[in-house]
């Protein structure tokens, strides 16, 4: 069977689990209800399974490239993207001010879900324009926003965003691109940039970049840079693409997966550009795109980690392989126990991901649309545990799909492997997941824990007919009320436990408030059986401290 949308999985979390009509009760998102969330979702799960997924092949097959300095991407992506940006999906979020449909981040997070699904490579170039609108509607100026929102929004333009160089990657702050004032409002940009997705195209229309650059007296680090848009045409006052700007594609990156979306490396020579934000104030600009992005690569995870869940079980409702246990079963591998436990794992795994996922966009909304400050220090909490745990389990579930299809997971027609390959880098863009963890018990707990002890209060409520997740939660409080009072260093060598047993803890408050019928029950069962009990060994790693990582030196290490 072809990749199916979720659509029915997705109403169940908004409408049983998450209460979404918290949403649609607030002014702000009064015409957004469960109607037209419906028939929102419905038809960009057609979109996602008619138009999309059957590009997913090709642009593994014949990658996008660079021919004469010009990007030519795979066959069918051009036609792919125009029913994205036709069907009005790039601006979905983006204010009606400027053309957008000011759908709440909640149903945009979806629609991402379904087409990260359908169709990764695609999908990362309506995601990198998303973080942009954002990023000028929060600090772009009036002629800015005028300018070039409603082209980015209607889809006509693409954006990107520019910060990693070669001698800088987590650390932004070691760039090398500068920026020299023309003296007429705009700026001369020079530097080179890596890793830059879908840095060109043949789309037609304008690639806008977010360059993060240093002015003459930005001082060293973060604090001394500055956010300039650079597009590749310069545009007059109306929108009409004039001159080419001094920029250009280096090169392509050659890639383990991802093959359909071009990176790019690109080079600035003085290049046009204007400033988005106040001088020095690149980074907290560029942060808006970068919450919105780690929100949106935790959502490839998801899509990755659905879509390669229903090509598993797909196959192992076909593949007949030896003397099935099960009287009146299905004859099929998919009726011995590992292989159950299998699909069993990657079926949670994804479920629990979602959740958390939903719960992060709606956290935004709720702060978007009321102004309430716990929403947005919820949000805050969750965005960390969204990226890390949504990308973790994008690669664990393919992973697990290679291995539900034996040896022909290994043979790359059958496409098990693409998933595999191509969200592994997840887990590295937008903030390693080991930057994430250390996020999560730097950052996160610098109110004293209070955000993290209100989302345990949540769960202690849900656990109340739930013993084992009665026990993880005071588990994982103990270990929070610990980790406050560690050394920072201390508490980054158990980040990445303490994110992961947060994660699962949370799949058990989600799966038990959603257990309303036999077969969700069943789930949470599967999951309080083979998740819960991991809480406990997390944690007592998250305390471990970092003595015993520093036990070895580096001549030890190599000896």
């Amino acid at each position: 069977m072809p990749y199916t949308a979720p659509t029915d999985e997705h109403l169940h979390l908004l409408r049983n689990v998450l209460g979404y009509e918290r949403i649609s009760s607030t002014e702000r998102f009064e015409d957004a209800g469960d109607d037209m969330i419906a028939a929102i979702l419905s038809e960009a799960g057609k979109m996602a399974q008619d138009v999309l997924a059957p590009l997913q092949r090709p642009g593994d097959l014949e990658p996008a490239h660079l021919e004469n300095g010009v990007v030519r991407t795979a066959p069918g992506f051009h036609d792919g993207y125009k029913a994205i940006a036709q069907g009005g999906w790039v601006g979905a979020a983006a204010d009606p001010e400027h053309g957008g449909m000011g759908l709440p981040l909640t149903i945009t997070t979806l629609v991402g879900e379904m087409m990260a699904s359908a169709c990764l490579s695609l999908s990362l170039n309506p995601l990198m324009t998303q973080g942009q609108i954002e990023a000028l509607e929060a600090h772009g100026s009036d002629a800015i926003k005028a300018l070039y929102l409603p082209k980015l929004i209607s889809g006509e333009w693409t954006g990107t965003m520019n910060l990693t160089e070669p001698q800088a990657g987590s650390d932004v702050g070691a760039l090398r691109s500068k920026a020299v004032d023309n003296g007429d409002g705009t700026f001369a940009i020079s530097g080179q940039k890596i890793y830059i997705s879908w840095g060109d195209h043949d789309f037609g229309g304008n690639v806008c970049h977010l360059v993060l650059a240093r002015l003459p007296d930005g001082v060293p680090g973060t604090k001394g840079i500055s956010l300039f848009i650079v597009p590749k045409f310069i545009p007059d006052a109306d929108g009409n693409l004039g001159e080419a700007n001094s920029l250009r594609v280096v090169s392509l990156e050659h890639k383990l997966g991802l093959h359909g979306s071009p990176t790019a490396v690109m080079e600035f020579d003085g290049a046009t550009g204007w400033m988005v934000g106040p001088p020095h104030g690149g980074m907290a600009a560029m942060f808006t795109m970068m919450n919105n992005a780690r929100l949106g690569v935790g959502t490839e995870g998801l899509g990755v980690a659905e879509a390669a869940y229903q090509k598993a079980l797909e196959f192992a409702l076909e593949r007949k392989q030896g003397k099935t246990p099960v009287d009146g079963g299905t004859g099929t591998i998919a009726d011995h126990a590992d292989v159950r436990r299998m699909l069993l794992t990657m079926k949670a795994q994804t479920a629990v991901a979602r959740a958390i996922i939903l719960d992060t966009a709606m956290s935004t909304d709720l702060f978007n649309a009321t102004q309430d400050a716990s929403f947005k220090a919820r949000a805050a909490f969750l965005t960390p545990i969204t990226k890390a745990f949504g990308t973790d389990t994008g690669s664990e579930v393919a992973d697990l799909g290679i291995q539900v299809h034996g040896g022909m997971g290994f043979v790359e027609e059958t496409g098990a492997a693409q998933f595999a390959r191509d969200v592994r880098v997840t887990r590295i863009y937008e903030g390693t997941n080991g930057i994430q963890a250390m996020d999560l018990v730097g950052r996160k707990l610098m109110d004293g824990g209070d955000a993290a002890f209100a989302m345990l209060d949540e769960i202690a409520a849900t656990a109340k007919g739930n013993e084992a997740l009665a026990k993880a939660e005071a588990t994982l409080r103990e270990t929070t009320k610990a980790l406050l009072d560690s050394e920072m260093n201390a508490r980054f060598a158990g980040a990445t436990s303490f994110l992961r047993a947060f994660a699962i803890t949370l799949g058990g408050h989600y799966l038990t408030r959603g257990a309303d019928t036999e077969n969700r029950r069943a789930l949470n069962a599967f999951y309080t059986a083979h998740f819960l009990p991991q809480v406990d060994a997390l944690c007592a790693a998250a305390t471990a401290g970092d003595a015993l990582l520093y036990a070895l030196d580096t001549d030890a290490l190599a000896g």
